[in-house]
């Protein structure tokens, strides 16, 4: 890519599109930035950008920006069938994200995860135990550091290990993985891929650069993932949950690699069945790169958790508050109830993703759920669900806070709280993050009622 000779779009100007503008700069490229979002910490990142070089373009001015410039790099926020990224295609000029930005200078050795749940767990496990190993590591990706962050630190002797979403895989062709993993494959996200089989297509393009001297990790318990396994030029290593197979296991209460033990399920910090095939798709990768098994054991009996999944806040008044703000649809939910002990009230709701919500209500009414509380912009399309799965035990409000309050009274001592509300977080917040701190700080603010009754 000649950088001195075009010039480049960067619209979007979050975490992301920040980070491939200073990469462009950074390499004299003449780049304008554009960002339909009015906020502070926008404003704050273009005036920062503008003292550096960049050339702000206005709304009115877009079209002239979209005629002059000869790349567009597109933020994950926005859908590849958005009118700025079609106003390039039709020009035929060409339409990159920052992820295929920094893909296309990457000289270390990559692990690429992406799949519907699991992926920030499963890069944090592997890159916790390479640097445990005595490697040099570093995550980027989804898990909120991009791509470009990393490019000019990472070396040829190191490793990238790159959380990788489906919104990323829409602008995404150069990346060349050793190692490429899929996770697992459940609906999501369906209000912007439309149709299963695109969000599929979409996971899958992660595998389409892997080379004979290459490895896809495949899931084999997922029948659209491992159907996504046949005709690689790649070797194919699997992992189970239920049977044997080549690579990483469950068998019995303990963790397999090609019949050596590497860990029990109870050494394992993490706990719950989907940290279990967290782990074996960590283990099947590691023991690719050859890291030894007691390293591998000894970091998987330590890591801390993911902040925002099924992260334990407080226990008030014999209850405990657990904070799932990561769980965004309607299989991470399910594997945050599927991971309570004890009898739970759980929040739903947010912005609304495509799904249909019956499954969910089902999976509920058999479980330790006692009661949940609906809030956010698709309370009502979960109450439709919970109606036609014969669910009566809800509580219907609007307000985020409200809910956290009317869960609080709704529990007894002995009880969880649970936040996992299957949903987006963008109908009142920026992303989940955000979501999950704002419920951290109500929790406190309960807290701090009960200590002033003390």
């Amino acid at each position: 890519m000649y950088f001195k000779g075009q010039k480049f779009l960067v619209a979007g100007i979050s975490k992301s599109g920040k980070s491939a503008c200073n990469f462009l700069l950074n390499r004299g490229a003449e780049t304008y930035v554009y960002d339909d979002v009015v906020c502070q910490s926008v404003q704050e990142s273009v005036s920062e950008l503008c003292a550096k070089g960049a050339i702000f373009i206005e709304q009115g001015k877009l079209r002239e920006a979209i005629d002059i410039c000869d790349i567009l790099v597109l933020s994950p926020g926005i859908a590849i069938d958005n009118p700025l990224p079609i106003a390039f295609k039709q020009l035929g000029k060409r339409i990159i994200g920052e992820a295929e930005l920094g893909a296309m200078f990457m000289r270390s050795t990559v692990i690429a995860v992406t799949g519907t749940n699991g992926k920030t767990t499963t890069v944090t496990m592997i890159d916790e135990c390479l640097k445990n190993a005595g490697n040099n590591s570093f995550l980027c990706g989804n898990i909120g550091i991009p791509f470009c962050d990393v490019v000019d630190k990472a070396s040829y002797d190191d490793y990238s290990v790159a959380e990788v979403s489906s919104f990323q895989l829409e602008t995404l062709s150069s990346l060349r993985a050793h190692i490429a993993v899929i996770t697992n494959i459940s609906a999501d996200h369906l209000n912007r891929h439309y149709t299963m089989q695109n969000y599929i297509y979409l996971k899958g393009r992660i595998l389409s650069n892997l080379k004979e001297c290459d490895y896809a990790v495949i899931n084999a318990d997922d029948e659209n993932v491992f159907a996504l396994a046949s005709n690689l030029k790649s070797k194919v290593k699997y992992f189970s949950l239920n049977k044997v197979v080549d690579g990483a296991y469950l068998q019995g209460s303990s963790l397999y690699y090609e019949d050596k033990k590497i860990i029990d399920v109870s050494e394992l910090s993490l706990a719950g069945k989907h940290n279990v095939a967290n782990a074996l798709t960590a283990i099947c990768c590691l023991k690719l790169l050859n890291v030894s098994n007691d390293v591998i054991a000894k970091t998987l009996s330590k890591i801390k958790g993911v902040k925002h999944r099924i992260e334990l806040v407080a226990q008030i008044n014999g209850k405990q508050y657990i904070n799932d703000s990561k769980g965004t649809n309607i299989d991470s939910t399910i594997k945050a109830i599927e991971a309570m002990e004890n009898d739970t009230v759980l929040i739903l709701g947010g912005k609304d993703k495509g799904e249909t919500y019956e499954r969910l209500f089902d999976k509920i009414k058999g479980s330790c759920i006692v009661h949940t509380v609906l809030c956010g912009e698709n309370r009502f399309k979960l109450l439709d669900g919970a109606n036609k799965a014969g669910y009566t035990n809800i509580t219907l409000c609007g307000d985020f806070y409200v809910a956290i309050k009317l869960a609080d009274m709704l529990a007894k001592s002995g009880q969880n709280i649970l936040l996992s509300p299957a949903s987006s977080s963008f109908d009142m917040f920026s992303n989940y993050e955000e979501r999950g701190e704002r419920f951290v700080n109500i929790v406190n603010t309960l807290q701090t009622e009960v200590d002033g009754f003390a």
